[in-house]
């Protein structure tokens, strides 16, 4: 009888298996191959972003590297759970630095290497957006001063997840936080606070900085592999939702990760000695709401009544992020009714 080969589609998103594709073009973690630099028996929680995005990343760098890497890692969620004495899930060189000087450590090792003319092992380091954003800022930043051939990772979870859910410099306005709680006039995070690394770090005019998220597997990959194509400080700053400090379903990690995206609350893009060169255009824009609203950090801005001033001051910034950027298509429409976008 007459045959005809079957595809599979992800129904409402652009999400291709890798069935689909050329295997050249298939991603580092449909190979069987792959290093599982981050394997199983960590104790994260269910749905987290941070283990996702720390195996794509590592399995990428594993693989452009030729397995010749060492990786540094500063002190939170993705230390204390991939770690617990004497217990580890790493399968790749790795150390454990202090919460705010890995930068710092990662620069020294980098130097050994150097004095030893080992040209041939390349150097990365990770940690959340407390080490990164706060903490670890003054090492970060002497890293990309002395152009030290690090590549730097931040796992944005966008708030200290790991000691209790308190606010960072990463936490975005009006969100709630076991220390920007929902009261007051203006309940959550306030307005004008914080800080944007991946711009104070293309002020450095480092060779290369990207951001991606967990949502777009193959993007990080292809940016992980281009940074370690790279000789210099780098620096890669990777959205991952945290389902317990976002108060969200442990199932929609990836999704909220592509709606922060999608309604340009996270810009996707790429720069190099500290010109943008590249964005990750918006394909289904949607409004800041459907993204807000799944997640109970934000609750407090629907109920009891929808505050729709603050609302707006959050699509204003959404706004203003697709016109510095350029981030909407001409050919962007509308998400498909009852799908992802």
């Amino acid at each position: 009888m007459p045959t005809a080969p079957v595809k599979f589609y992800q129904v409402g998103s652009f999400a291709a298996g890798n069935r689909l594709i050329d295997p050249s073009l298939r991603t580092v973690q449909s190979e069987l191959t792959r290093s599982n630099s981050l394997t199983s028996g960590h104790r994260a929680c269910q749905g987290c972003g941070e283990a996702l995005g720390a195996r794509y990343v590592l399995d990428a760098a594993m693989r452009a590297s030729g397995g010749r890497l060492v990786v540094v890692n500063a002190t939170g969620c993705l230390e204390v759970f991939s770690t617990p004495y004497p217990e580890t899930s790493w399968q790749v060189a790795w150390l454990h630095s202090l919460f705010g000087n890995a930068p710092a450590a990662a620069s020294g090792v980098a130097a050994a290497l150097r004095s030893q003319g080992r040209t041939d092992i390349r150097v990365l380091a990770q940690g959340g957006d407390g080490g990164t954003v706060d903490i670890g800022l003054g090492a970060l930043s002497g890293m990309f001063e002395r152009n030290d051939d690090v590549l730097y990772v931040c796992y944005d979870n966008e708030a200290y997840m790991n000691t209790g859910v308190q606010r960072s410099g990463a936490t975005p306005p009006a969100a709630r936080t076991a220390t920007t709680e929902t009261v007051g006039p203006e309940p959550g995070n306030v307005f004008g606070q914080g800080k944007n690394l991946p711009r104070i770090a293309m002020a450095h005019g480092i060779p290369y900085v990207a951001t991606a998220t967990v949502s777009e597997v193959h993007d990080l990959e292809n940016k992980v592999e281009t940074a370690m194509g790279i000789h210099g400080a780098r620096y890669l700053h990777v959205l991952v939702p945290c389902p317990l400090g976002w108060a969200a379903p442990t199932n929609q990690t990836v999704h909220l990760a592509r709606l922060a995206k999608e309604t340009g609350i996270f810009p996707v893009l790429e720069a190099r000695d500290g010109e943008v060169t590249a964005v990750s255009a918006i394909r289904h824009q949607v409004p800041v709401e459907e993204y807000l609203k799944l997640q109970g950090r934000y609750r407090h801005l629907f109920r009891p009544e929808p505050r729709t001033e603050v609302i707006a001051r959050i699509q204003a910034a959404a706004d203003a992020n697709i016109a510095r950027y350029g981030l909407v298509s001409d050919d962007a429409t509308e998400p498909p009714a009852g799908g992802a976008p």
